[in-house]
């Protein structure tokens, strides 16, 4: 099992980056996938999660009407379309994919190795 993220990079405040996900090795069909981030010194924490098969999402409340979590069915790979990014948002973001949809760390199974979003003021 595979989750490879990409996409990080450094943005200006307000500007946009799109992270991808892209999953491998499994059966991913059934499962929920989440984005978590990790800022220094703090606790990683939750951002956005999608069912594959339904395809509902949920979302940090710092993050709803700003960032879209989607997915590609026939690319096996969920996106993290970030927009009005902040310096608040500045950490390293990972993906993650579990069998029952949550927002904790402890929830998920798989982990990818993360991306680093630096968003300068």
């Amino acid at each position: 099992v595979q989750l490879q993220a990409s996409g990080g990079g450094l943005v200006q405040a307000g500007g946009s980056r799109r992270l991808s996900c892209a999953a491998s090795g499994h059966n991913f069909s059934s499962y929920y996938m989440g984005w978590f981030r990790q800022a220094p010194g703090k606790e990683r924490e939750f951002v956005a999660a999608i069912s594959w098969s339904a395809g509902t999402t949920w979302y940090e409340d710092s993050v709803k009407g700003r960032f879209t979590i989607s997915k590609d069915n026939a690319k096996n790979t969920v996106y993290l379309q970030m927009n009005g990014l902040k310096p608040d948002d500045t950490a390293v973001y990972y993906c993650a994919a579990g069998w029952t949809y949550g927002s904790n760390p402890w929830e998920y199974d798989y982990w990818g190795q993360g991306t680093q979003v630096t968003v300068s003021s």
